[in-house]
């Protein structure tokens, strides 16, 4: 199936988070909104947390785009920041008014909460007063990862993403998607609102100079992974066109093992996928909208933009 590593393909998904209504918002951090000092646009320096993985280069992007000055930190880049070594943290964190905070596994994994709300508080202690979290959308075992976040004393905003249009052009599925076939463990006929990770980035961006609370984050429509990879196959001038194969979790996790997948990781990611692949994400919610004034990009011009680019060659 073309599986490496975790490869679970998703925003909220084990090594590829850096690999998914609007919820009440905390009042408290409302109060704190209304008395923290004013952070002008101009002068405005962030951490981008992740910066060459799939979100975090495009953030760091828009944010340059959009006149912020940009740390972007990564655990090899010129700007090292290790999410495992505290060491490497206050470098980067002091000084800086925000920080976009990318957990490089699943934020609803065992000690992802523990390690963000680690990071969120020394940065709070360090002057950086507004944080964005990575979320993943429907995964309840997130939530106390992102309750980290919020109790850490900052302006926050909680991005909670559906599945990456990207994940069809980047990372472990994209040698399955330049093939004929691909296999993964999403029902025939369940529905995913997928997003591009740029739209992703510009909110990122918005909440980083106005925070946000709880945003949901969907692209324009509902497809199933077979009628996205139809999509893609024409965008890339496949002929002969491209088949899904949908595999039960249990056995795609039996996949993984063979792949060399650790048994523990792989026990979180069948649990996880039995909830996040039974639908309860197949709605489109307006947040993009809300937030950027626009309607979110649509996956026929992901796929467009990822075949001019070579994606699938």
């Amino acid at each position: 199936m073309g599986v490496s590593g975790s490869a679970m393909f998703r925003g909220g998904a084990r090594r590829l988070s850096e690999g998914m209504t609007n919820t009440t918002q905390n009042t408290t951090q409302n109060t704190k909104q209304n008395t923290t000092q004013h952070i002008t646009e101009d002068t405005m320096t962030v951490v981008v947390t992740g910066a060459t993985g799939r979100t975090g280069s495009r953030v760091a992007k828009a944010a340059r785009a959009a006149g912020l000055t940009v740390r972007a930190a990564s655990r090899s880049g010129e700007v090292r920041f290790d999410w495992a070594d505290p060491g490497t943290w206050d470098a980067v964190l002091r000084g800086a008014d925000g920080a976009y905070l990318a957990y490089p596994s699943d934020v609803g994994a065992p000690g992802a909460a523990e390690a963000v709300g680690a990071v969120a508080r020394r940065a709070v202690a360090l002057g950086v007063r507004r944080l964005v979290l990575l979320s993943a959308r429907g995964e309840d075992q997130a939530l106390p990862t992102e309750e980290a976040l919020r109790g850490a004393g900052a302006e926050w905003t909680v991005l909670r993403c559906a599945w990456f249009d990207q994940n069809f052009s980047e990372g472990p599925l994209a040698e399955q998607v330049r093939g004929s076939e691909l296999a993964f463990a999403a029902p025939d006929a369940l529905r995913e609102p997928f997003i591009d990770v740029r739209d992703i980035a510009e909110v990122a961006v918005a909440a980083l100079r106005e925070p946000a609370g709880v945003l949901e984050l969907t692209g324009p429509e509902l497809l199933t992974w077979g009628e996205a990879l139809g999509v893609v196959a024409r965008a890339a001038g496949a002929g002969g066109g491209k088949r899904y194969v949908a595999v039960p979790v249990r056995e795609y996790g039996g996949a993984l093992l063979e792949f060399g997948v650790p048994e523990a990781e792989v026990g979180f990611l069948v649990d996880l996928f039995s909830v996040l692949l039974d639908g309860r994400n197949a709605s489109l919610t307006g947040d993009v909208e809300r937030v950027l004034g626009r309607a979110p990009r649509s996956f026929a011009r992901f796929a467009r933009d990822a075949a001019a680019e070579g994606a699938w060659k």
